[in-house]
Parts: structure tokens; C-alpha cells; sequence
């Protein structure tokens, strides 16, 4: 499997928003070095918890702090945007940064009623996601009615975070998925039959001959299994607080959340987080990669791991790369 990082540019208790973007471009650089085949930033708006809601501007960024990484969204939500401004975004990072740009686009709305009006959007709005990534496809691949700017000649790689009906999407264009959370439980069979349903159902095209998948989860990586664990907390604690007010928080340290109240319903939640996360020491996670690939045939593994202790987030990137 091809080894990723997927970095949400997380707020941190007592820093400034600003800090967790200066955070992500270290971190790039970082994952550069170490030979990660991709390094990804998503897109939120108005969370307290993160502070980049333009990956495209970010990107601009991290590729010039960085050399061969690949570098991408995962992702940009497509109904927050107009196709063209999307595909011109790319193709101008594309002409930055030739051959290391891909772009991931997701059909998730804003967090919060407020911040969907805010971005003009509705929950009742229609669903009109499988049409606009193919007009963001026409655009960058040179074949719509108007030329996006600036032209490519290599277009930049699409692909689809995937929910169910995400899946069937892409298969149909014959785009690459991402996938995350519950298709990759263990408790039930039709999780996995998702991914199976979507190579079968997979068109070919020049460009994507074959399916392709990546998993993307939380990983882990310490000396010790509590440390690994402990890598966990602070954003299996913001998780659980985002469902008890409706607010996702900055990342607190590990020492602050012990601190901190927590109801039975929390510590729940928090253990949830921590089962459908792999972590462990370095032997421990090279068996889950490898029991996560028998289960899902993944090509390509995107960490999604955040925690407060930067140190401790540079080993566990570095600690990974060794594993694969």
C-alpha cells in the first residue's frame, strides 16, 4: 500500500488560529522528507477546531515548502462552489506545482444551520453533485464548452469522498474513492460489499484503468501502546464534545482533558473513537495495515491523525513511514 497523510490544520489550545496553518506546512515539509506519497488538507468553514477553510490557498503554500510530495484536497465540498472556479483553483496549482497536484471533492455541507446559510446553501437544495464533478472533469481535462485557465496539458486527478451513494458515483465516472468511517467498520459484512459493489460497477477510463482505493483513518504511532493511545485523546475528546454542544473545539492537551468533567455518555464516545482508530507501537500497526488491506483491498492508506503534541505527531509520521 502507498502511505498518505491527510492534515485538517487543527486548532490548538493556546494558539492562535494562525498557528495551525503555519502547523500544517511543517508538518508537509515533514512528510516530505520522510518519502509520504501524498500530503492532503481538507476544507471547513467557521469551526472553531480548524483553522483552514481554502485548501487551495494552503496548497499554494505547502508547495512551496515542499519538493516531491504529492499535494492535495480531501477535500473541497462541491456544493460550496461553482465547477469552473474550482477546476481553474487546480489547474493553477497544477502550473505551480506540475505532476504533484490531485484534487479530492466531497458533497458534505456546512457544520451548522448557520454556516449553510452563510454559504447560500440548503439542506433541501438538490443533489446535483454527480453532474457538477463532471463538469469540474470537463474543465480540467480541456473538453468543456469554455477553456478553464490555465490550461493543462496533464489535467489533474480527481477523486471522490465517498459515502454510499459517493461510490456509485465514482464508479460510474470511473474516479478513485476515499473512504472513512463506517464503510470501514468491522460489524457488518455490507460495509466491506460497498467497496466490492464499487469495483465491480467500476468504467474504465484512459486515465483510471482500474478501481482504486484509499482508506482513510486515524493512525498512531508510539513506542509504547498507551502512548499511542494517548495520541488519541485530544481528538476523540473534541469529537465527543462536538456531539454534546454542537461546537468542535480546539485540540487540548491530554493533561487539561483529564482535568475536565466527563459523563459516561462521553467516555463512550471517546472509546468509540478509539476502535475505529488503528494505533499501537510499530509492530502493533504494521499487523492492523496489514489486517485493514486483507479487509478492504485498499491501495493507499491517508492517516488522518491529529493530536495536540507536535513532537509527538513528527514521531508517529515518522514512525508509520518506517512501518510501511
Amino acid at each position: 500500500m502507498l502511505l498518505s497523510l491527510l492534515d485538517r490544520s487543527r486548532t490548538r489550545s493556546g494558539y492562535p488560529d494562525s498557528a495551525a496553518l503555519t502547523h500544517s506546512v511543517e508538518r508537509a515539509a515533514h512528510a516530505d522528507a520522510l518519502g509520504y506519497h501524498r500530503f492532503w488538507v481538507a476544507e471547513h468553514h467557521a469551526v472553531p477546531g480548524i483553522g483552514s477553510g481554502s485548501p487551495a490557498v494552503l496548497l499554494a503554500a505547502i508547495g512551496a515548502h515542499t519538493r516531491d510530495i504529492r499535494l492535495g484536497s480531501g477535500g473541497v465540498m462541491l456544493p460550496n462552489h461553482q465547477p469552473l472556479i474550482v477546476a481553474e483553483q487546480f489547474l493553477m496549482l497544477e502550473a505551480l506545482y506540475p505532476g504533484r497536484i490531485d484534487l479530492g471533492l466531497g458533497r458534505s455541507l456546512g457544520f451548522t444551520e448557520p454556516v449553510r446559510q452563510a454559504l447560500r446553501r440548503s439542506k433541501d437544495a438538490p443533489d446535483t453533485f454527480a453532474s457538477d464533478l463532471e463538469e469540474v472533469r470537463r474543465y480540467l481535462d480541456g473538453s468543456a464548452a469554455v477553456t478553464a485557465r490555465p490550461a493543462s496539458e496533464t489535467g489533474v486527478p480527481i477523486f471522490v469522498l465517498a459515502t454510499r451513494t459517493g461510490l456509485k458515483v465514482a464508479a460510474q465516472l470511473g474516479l478513485p474513492v476515499v473512504v472513512g468511517g463506517p464503510i470501514l467498520g468491522t460489524g457488518s459484512t455490507d460495509r466491506v460489499d460497498a467497496l466490492d459493489e464499487y469495483r465491480r460497477a467500476f468504467r474504465a477510463t484512459d486515465a483510471h484503468p482500474e478501481p482504486y482505493v484509499v482508506v482513510s483513518l486515524e493512525v498512531a504511532v508510539a513506542d509504547t501502546t498507551d502512548a499511542a493511545r494517548e495520541l488519541l485523546i485530544p481528538e476523540a475528546y473534541a469529537l465527543a464534545e462536538s456531539s454534546r454542544t454542537g461546537e468542535f473545539p480546539p485540540l487540548a492537551s491530554p493533561d487539561e482533558i483529564r482535568r475536565a468533567p466527563r459523563s459516561d455518555r462521553n467516555a463512550r464516545r471517546i472509546e468509540s473513537f478509539m476502535a475505529s482508530a488503528l494505533h499501537g507501537t510499530p509492530v502493533e500497526v504494521k499487523q492492523q495495515l496489514h489486517d485493514l488491506a486483507e479487509r478492504t483491498g485498499a491501495d493507499e492508506v491517508l492517516a488522518s491523525t491529529s493530536t495536540y503534541d507536535r513532537d509527538a505527531l513528527a514521531l508517529s509520521d515518522r514512525l508509520l513511514r518506517e512501518v510501511l
